[in-house]
């Protein structure tokens, strides 16, 4: 019997794995605070790939014509694809330099892991060229929880905290699918008087658990906390002594939303002026009456060009309103992967360092060097975003921008399905010299590489996670893997070893955390006084820890930030004003109507591990319409749709329903197809793309 952790989403729920022969159940584990026990669909059947036949248990690699042609995968050894591997990145280094090489990380990935594998581009590759997909996750979020608190913790409080708001917000967050063990707080948030309201362009079960849905125009969030602010400006209901003494630049943003009143964001909304209304006195009454109003933002504000503006706007209604660092009030953001939180704090993001330092910071490049036994003037500065990265891949220099990466390792992404224009970065992908994809299977992304590694899967190796709330958690070994399978420390630690690394790259997990730790000592996410026996002692350890105290006393960790002082040196946060642009891509003639996308229930992500498990309902993709669209477009229930934009096509069956706007569509991504329609535009700050906006025809 092994406590651990769910491999799917940021609540990292604990479960128990029970070992009956050759058979590995999930059972609960009703003590772990974060879920007491509950499991979605997903957790309950997490097992379910263990033993699959389409489990990789052999590398594979893809030989070469001279003329640069192609062939199958075909099963190797491991030192043969290592070998390939490691000659091919050193070729290409010394042809095109060290950033001709390129890394792909995941959120996915143990906090070990990513730490290991920024450690490997930057000290065994020297390339600047690593970044990872949670840059499509949470990164609106953390750029603007940096410039307005000066920390980015997606909740700075306990998960249970929740319930005890007066009112909760939730800006584009359909927690009853996404998370479902959570949304038991909104049930009892409710059932003690408070008050729930949701904001998303479709009636979700989410929204059917509030008191309020107010349903924007995809790409038009921020009009509407712009309205919010301005209608608390007009009650004369800012909170004036704590915007005084905690805050700076409010009188700025004051003057920014006097324009937006209830029928300037009707009409760029959708939302009835009434409405509007109604949202911020329900605000302004709770704040008025002492009570604590709570804001939690997710992916559906957040995948836009101007997703970290909109959170901005957010964070400046609940300042305006005096609620952060209250207890059950303040703002906070949902992450989505599992690892979503760790997996940016520990340096396989282009800009940062362990510990959440930046990458351009003298003083954390010299602290990281140190620890990692190299000159910090050998360790490279920061390299492209996410997106950008892939759409580099394989580019000649120009006057505009250097020549692209020839050769890229990707952990835990499955790129293919998950990017933004899908079909443009499955061409840049086939450009490079070398792809090598470490999985468990052959998803989508591997299937095009030139070596495909096999890899433990979660109950197969130990390490730890840091979910929603920053608590470090312990996912622990519960079984063998199978022969020929390898862990991604052992890849990492093999391929340094062949480039001659001028730095070790130990493959035990607690070794490594333990590393972690020290190389994070000192930063905005110090993990120096956190042990993996603290951990299993104490149900998860919060960070920031830093080391124990001067008198040997453990660092209790920080479950709630903010209680005193925000992450600025001057322990202020920043009202910063935004200004609203609207969706990069605009509805028209030839592309009438607003596409947007999402989750469903029983997938998760690119689907490549939830579309193998037999006990989930895997129904395909499809399109979501209203009736009136539905109508005009002469079309039923289950008739089999075309979704087109500029990028892409698809086809998938009609699901006609009452709950989405009629002039928006909805297509779930966890399957091909979705994001060869979204767009790539991206946010200024955040570098984020737009997936949840962009122009589409539908045709029967």
């Amino acid at each position: 019997m092994t406590t651990t952790h769910c491999p799917y989403c940021s609540l990292q729920c604990g479960m128990t794995l029970v070992r009956e022969g050759r058979a590995l159940t999930v059972e609960p584990w009703a003590t772990f605070p974060v879920n007491e026990g509950a499991l979605c669909r997903k957790g309950w059947t997490s097992t379910g790939l263990r033993g699959h036949r389409e489990r990789l248990t052999t590398p594979l690699v893809r030989d070469r014509a001279a003329d640069g042609s192609r062939g199958e995968l075909r099963a190797a050894s491991w030192d043969e694809a290592l070998d390939l591997v490691a000659d091919v990145l050193s070729r290409v280094r010394t042809v095109h330099g060290a950033d001709g090489v390129a890394v792909f990380g995941a959120g996915g990935l143990t906090n070990e892991k990513a730490y290991a594998l920024g450690k490997f581009a930057r000290v065994a590759l020297g390339t600047s060229q690593i970044d990872y997909n949670g840059r499509w996750c949470m990164s609106s979020a953390a750029s603007a929880g940096l410039r307005a608190l000066g920390l980015d913790r997606g909740l700075p409080f306990p998960l249970a905290d929740v319930e005890k708001a007066d009112v909760l917000v939730l800006a584009g967050s359909n927690l009853a699918e996404t998370a479902p063990p959570a949304a038991r707080h909104l049930d009892r948030l409710r059932a003690r008087g408070g008050q729930v309201v949701v904001v998303d362009p479709r009636r979700t079960p989410t929204a059917e658990r509030s008191d309020l849905h107010l349903a924007p125009v995809p790409g038009t969030d921020l009009a509407l906390a712009l309205g919010v602010l301005h209608l608390v400006v007009a009650a004369g209901a800012v909170d004036e002594a704590y915007v005084a003494a905690r805050t700076t630049g409010f009188d700025e943003v004051r003057r920014s939303v006097a324009t937006w009143w209830p029928e300037q964001v009707e009409r760029v909304t959708g939302i009835a002026a009434a409405e509007v209304r109604a949202l911020a006195d329900l605000l302004i009454g709770t704040a008025r009456a002492g009570g604590r109003v709570l804001v939690l933002t997710a992916r559906g504000v957040e995948q836009h060009s101007q997703g970290s503006d909109t959170v901005l706007a957010w964070i400046n209604v609940a300042l305006a309103l005096g609620m952060p660092g209250r207890e059950g009030a303040g703002y906070g953001c949902l992450t989505g992967q599992g690892n979503g939180q760790g997996g940016r704090e520990h340096g396989q993001k282009a800009d940062q360092l362990p510990g959440y330092r930046s990458i351009e910071d003298p003083a954390a490049r010299a602290h990281v060097a140190a620890v990692w036994g190299v000159d910090p003037t050998s360790l490279p500065g920061k390299g492209r975003s996410a997106y950008e990265l892939l759409d580099a891949l394989g580019r000649p220099a120009t006057d505009e921008a250097p020549a692209g990466p020839r050769a890229m390792l990707v952990l835990g992404s499955n790129i293919v399905v998950s990017a933004p224009n899908a079909l443009h970065v499955a061409e840049r992908l086939r450009s490079l010299d070398l792809l090598v994809v470490a999985d468990l299977v052959l998803s989508e992304t591997a299937a095009l590489a030139d070596v495909v590694l096999p890899v433990t899967q979660w109950a197969e190796e130990t390490g730890t996670m840091t979910n929603l709330e920053g608590r470090v958690v312990l996912r622990q070994r519960a079984v063998t893997p199978p022969a020929g399978v390898r862990t991604d420390l052992e890849v990492i630690a093999a391929l340094a070893e062949r480039l001659d690394a001028p730095s070790t790259f130990p493959t035990d997990p607690e070794e490594v955390f333990a590393e972690l730790g020290r190389a994070s000592a000192g930063g905005p996410a110090d993990y120096a006084g956190i042990t993996y026996d603290r951990i299993r002692a104490e149900h998860g350890v919060f960070w920031p820890c830093p080391a124990p105290y001067a008198d040997g006393t453990p660092h209790p960790g920080t479950p709630r930030l903010f209680a005193d002082r925000f992450g600025h040196a001057d322990g202020r946060a920043r009202f910063l004003v935004t200004t609203f642009r609207g969706a990069a891509e605009q509805p028209c003639d030839d592309y009438p109507l607003h596409l947007t996308t999402g989750r469903v229930l029983g997938q998760y992500q690119s689907g490549a591990q939830t579309r193998r498990v037999k006990d989930l309902p895997d129904t395909g993709p499809f399109v979501e319409l209203h009736p009136l669209l539905a109508r005009r477009l002469g079309t039923a229930d289950g008739e089999v749709l075309t979704v087109r934009t500029r990028r892409g096509s698809m086809r998938a069956p009609a699901r006609v329903v009452e709950t989405i706007r009629p002039d928006t569509v909805f297509v779930p991504f966890h399957w091909v197809g979705a994001n060869r329609l979204t767009n790539d535009a991206l946010d200024p700050a955040s570098r984020m793309p737009e997936f949840k906006v962009c122009a589409a025809a539908v045709s029967a």
